[in-house]
This record gives C-alpha cells, sequence and structure tokens, in this order.
C-alpha cells in the first residue's frame, strides 16, 4: 500500500454503525480495508488515526465557487471542511454557456456571488462552453467539482433579459445549449427563479429544458419561486413540473423563511413525503444556519430587472421608477422579496465591490440608513447605485425550528450555499460541514453522527450518480476526510467568517493530502467530476 490509515474509527457513509479498521490507499483508490482483529496492512506510509473518525469527503451540493476555485488555489475556505467534491453552476446563473456578449453580461450580474467583473483581470475567462470550463478546471484546483447548466444564464443567451414567452426557435436553441452542456459533462440544470432572466421563463418552458435533463439521466436543480409567502404554492409547482417532464428533482437550499412560514417545515415535509411515496425522484439539501445569503439587486421586483444591470441602475435613478420600486418593496412584498415586504432591520450588508462604501458592511440597511438620517430605502438606492448591483446581503429571516425539522429528512443533503465574496460573509461559506457534525450531531444529537456523515456523502454522490465516491469501501476513491468527533465544530461565526474549523487534521483527495496535520498542503488533486451516464 501506498499509504495505510491504521486504528481508524470508519464511518464508512452507508449510515450504519462505525467501526475500528486499518484503511490501504494505492493509485488514488481504497485498496484494502481490515477490521479490527484482522491481519494488519503495511503501507510505504503509515498514518496512526489515534482515534479519529476516517469518512468519505464531505460532497457540497450547493456551491459557489465558480470562479473561487481558480482564483484562490488554497480554497481552504472548503477543503479545510472535509469537502472533497462541490456543486457549481447553482441558481441558475453562471459562465458556461455563453458568447462573449452573454459573459459580459453575467459577470455583472453575479459579481456580488463571485467577484470576476467586468475589468477583473484575476481570472482569464478562456472558456465558452461548459466543456471548455470543466476543461480549465482540470488543469488542477483544490477539491473536485461537477457543474450544472445554468438556466438562467443559457436563458440570458438565447433570448435575453426580457419578461416573456421564448419563442419556438429560441426555446430549440435553449434545448440544444443545455444538451450540450449534459453531453460534455455537466450532471443536471439548475435555475434562480427569484433572479432575472431566469424567472422569466413559464413552467411549460421549464419542463421541455427538464425533459432534456431527464433524457441524460441529469437531475434539476431550481431555486424555486418563494421562499416566503408563496413557499409551498412554490415547491409544490416545482414537484409537479418535474413529474410531468419526468425528471428527477433536487431542490436548492430548501428552507422554509420569513415570518409567513414559522413552524411550518412539516408541511414541507409532508408535501414531499407524499410525492416521495408516489414515486418521485426527489432529494434536497440545506445549511445549518437561519440566516440567508444573496445580493441586495435580488430582493427588487422582477420587473425592475428586465433589460439587464444597466437597465436596472437607470430605473433606481429615475425618482418615480424608483419610487414604484419602494412601493412594491415596502408594501406590496416584491417577488424578488419572496412576496413579503421587506423588513429592513433583517437585512445585514456583508459585502461591497467599491472600497469607499465598507461602512455599510455590518450594519443593518436600517442601521446605516440612520447613521446617514434618511429613510432605509434611499439608503438601499444609493447603495445599488454607487456599487454597481455589486453588494452582498445576509437575511435573518430564518427559524431554527424548520432548520432542524428539514435536516431530519430522508432526503436531506448538505449544501453550504456558501458565496465567500465581501468582508463578512455568511459563515456557512466556512463552517456548514463541521457545523453539522460538532453542533448538530455531537451536541444537539439532532441525528447521530454516523447518519450526518451519510448525509453529506453517500446521499448526494447517490443523487450526482456517482458510482466510486461517497463511501469508504474498496474500489472507491481516496476522497477521505479525518476529523475528531469530540473536537469538530465551525471556527466561523457572523463576526469573524472566515475562521477555518478545527478537529479536521487530514482531508485527502485520490489519496494524495490536501489538509495534512490541520495545514493545507499545496496539492491540487481536485479536477471535473462529469456525468458519465449516456444520452
Amino acid at each position: 500500500m501506498e499509504l495505510v490509515i491504521r486504528d481508524a474509527r470508519v464511518i464508512d457513509g452507508t449510515g450504519g454503525a462505525s467501526y475500528r479498521a486499518d484503511v490501504g490507499l494505492t493509485g488514488g483508490r481504497i485498496t484494502a480495508i481490515r477490521r479490527e482483529g484482522a491481519p494488519a496492512l503495511s503501507g510505504v506510509r503509515t498514518l496512526d488515526a489515534h482515534g479519529l473518525a476516517l469518512a468519505p469527503g464531505f460532497i457540497d451540493m450547493h456551491a459557489h465557487s465558480d470562479l473561487a476555485l481558480l482564483r484562490d488555489l488554497d480554497h481552504s475556505a472548503k477543503a479545510a471542511q472535509g469537502v472533497t467534491l462541490e456543486v457549481l453552476g447553482q441558481d441558475g446563473m453562471s459562465y458556461a454557456p455563453v458568447d462573449d456578449a452573454t459573459l459580459a453580461e453575467v459577470r455583472t450580474a453575479i459579481t456580488g456571488w463571485n467577484g470576476g467583473a467586468p475589468g477583473d483581470t484575476t481570472v482569464d475567462f478562456d472558456w465558452r462552453t461548459v466543456g471548455e470550463y470543466l476543461d480549465r478546471l482540470d488543469r488542477g484546483i483544490a477539491v473536485n467539482a461537477a457543474y450544472l447548466v445554468p438556466q438562467g444564464t443559457v436563458r440570458m443567451y438565447a433570448v435575453g433579459w426580457e419578461d416573456r414567452p421564448a419563442t419556438d426557435a429560441e426555446l430549440t436553441r435553449m434545448k440544444r445549449l443545455v444538451a450540450e452542456g449534459l453531453e460534455q459533462g455537466a450532471v443536471g440544470m439548475s435555475s434562480g427563479l427569484t433572479y432575472t432572466p431566469g424567472m422569466y421563463a413559464n413552467d411549460s418552458e421549464l419542463a421541455e429544458l427538464c425533459r432534456v435533463v431527464a433524457a441524460y439521466d441529469g437531475y434539476y436543480c431550481p431555486h424555486h419561486r418563494s421562499y416566503g409567502a408563496g413557499a409551498l404554492a412554490a415547491y409544490q409547482e416545482m414537484v409537479e413540473l418535474t413529474r410531468e417532464a419526468g425528471c428527477a428533482l433536487h431542490l436548492a437550499h430548501a428552507t422554509m423563511n420569513f415570518g409567513v412560514n414559522k413552524g411550518r417545515a412539516p408541511e414541507l415535509l409532508a408535501l414531499l413525503d407524499d410525492a416521495l411515496d408516489a414515486g418521485a425522484d426527489i432529494t434536497l439539501d440545506t445549511y445549518p444556519y437561519t440566516p440567508g445569503c444573496t445580493t441586495l439587486v435580488a430582493v427588487l421586483p422582477s420587473w425592475a430587472s428586465e433589460g439587464g444591470p444597466e437597465a436596472v441602475l437607470a430605473r433606481l435613478r429615475d425618482e418615480e421608477t424608483a419610487e414604484r420600486i419602494r412601493h412594491h418593496l415596502e408594501e406590496i412584498g416584491s417577488d424578488g422579496c419572496h412576496g413579503v415586504p421587506v423588513e429592513w432591520d433583517t437585512i445585514e450588508i456583508s459585502g461591497v465591490i467599491d472600497p469607499a462604501l465598507t461602512d455599510h458592511v455590518g450594519r443593518t440597511v436600517r442601521q446605516s440608513a440612520d447613521a446617514r438620517g434618511e429613510a432605509p430605502w434611499e439608503t438601499a438606492r444609493c447603495l445599488l447605485i454607487e456599487d454597481r448591483l455589486g453588494s452582498t446581503i445576509l437575511q435573518h429571516v430564518g427559524h431554527e425550528e424548520n432548520v432542524r425539522a428539514i435536516m431530519r429528512h430522508r432526503v436531506h443533503t448538505g449544501g453550504s450555499d456558501g458565496i465567500l465574496q465581501g468582508l463578512k460573509p455568511h459563515p456557512r461559506a466556512y463552517g456548514t460541514f463541521p457545523h453539522y457534525l460538532g453542533r448538530y450531531a455531537r451536541d444537539l444529537g439532532i441525528l447521530s453522527l454516523e447518519e450526518t456523515v451519510a448525509h453529506l456523502t453517500s446521499r448526494p454522490a447517490a443523487r450526482l450518480r456517482l458510482p466510486d465516491r461517497g463511501l469508504v469501501r474498496e474500489g472507491y476513491r481516496g476522497d477521505l476526510v479525518l476529523f475528531d468527533p469530540g473536537t469538530v465544530a465551525a471556527g466561523s461565526t457572523f463576526e469573524e467568517p472566515r475562521t477555518l474549523p478545527v478537529g479536521i487534521p487530514y482531508v485527502l483527495i485520490d489519496g494524495r493530502f490536501v489538509i495534512e496535520e490541520g495545514a493545507r498542503t499545496d496539492v491540487l488533486a481536485g479536477r471535473a467530476v462529469r456525468r458519465t451516464a449516456s444520452a
């Protein structure tokens, strides 16, 4: 053996009882497992686990590292958590497939998520297709990555930013773009149905695209149309749409937020159980925190975002139109804010693009407005204009009882939804996986440690149709994490969100140490993980 991990507490990802064993690796794969009492393995290198738990590497089912993996080769934000695979292309917006014009537009639209605004030269955008982007990842990245074809980007490419049904020719083009992305290795398709322009697609259009996804044995991952006033109806819409299309469904950051949904997670879970019992193929992911995170521009009503970023800025500068936007936000409840009237004291500024605006960071919009002596909408409006829509926010609108109920569900998986931009990002970007293991498994007992590991490993691997990941099993890839069950914890907090976790001393990808003795190595063992099933 090239490496023998001796006397580990193996939590193998099945959810079953853990056991003590030696685990041997050669050529990047697990080649032998010898349980306690069997003859010991020998290897070129031996690592004494000293009672550490050995688990499959964690799979982040909802990541926003599309540019971070290329810009920050260290990427300890995820590697130090034990994450060995991230799923990119989320919420319907990413950087492939594109042409030159679409790339410039999408870079502007999601600067708050990923950086990379036009003019930023830290990443060389030397791809246009999904396959070319995956090839770019194959040059070497910190952790493995899979990709979802982003429906909003596809619509931007084929239709533009107009709020109208696609023509037959445009729909044909979108279906071809989705098919090409899947053929080139994408594992499915995502949508952001509270984000423009993806939200302009009706259910008929989405179902047609989902039929393409189903033909390639992929899955549909929607950020659906409401997590607030219309949340249950929005979940039902996605269940019915994918049932009609015959497509597997994975619900992104499945939460029930805002005051209207306090304590209503059991209603969502009953809806999902009924569909599962009827034969639906459904999974979901969550992060173990109550606040959400997005961009400030995302809360605007969809009509205000039609036409793209420059059109949004023009509307914000026009006094009469800006007043209409305020009315929708504060009195009606915009679709961008999930049908709920905005509460400015729940919206905390987490990041800005323009350094001159950093005084806003860490304050709620209302706190910034009070400091400036003006109404909250005027503060938000000025920030949107001056930061060219790049500001990110935390929305403190979640409920702990809902978080706990959903994470117990039989199809639950873990996803960080981690936005790595901003001076004060959401701590989930650096802490999701140790937070599950430490707080929710060990400290609160919401799930057993074995169940928690299964939620973070084998369940997502099954959704991704990966035949050799997600379990500690002979023949499987050597994507592994060693952690101390007694001390593992998220270091990140809302005050210090970039603090790395504790209790995770070793992480391996393809049998190579990415984290060793608690420190990041210079190994870039990550590659693109492509869909392998034939159409």
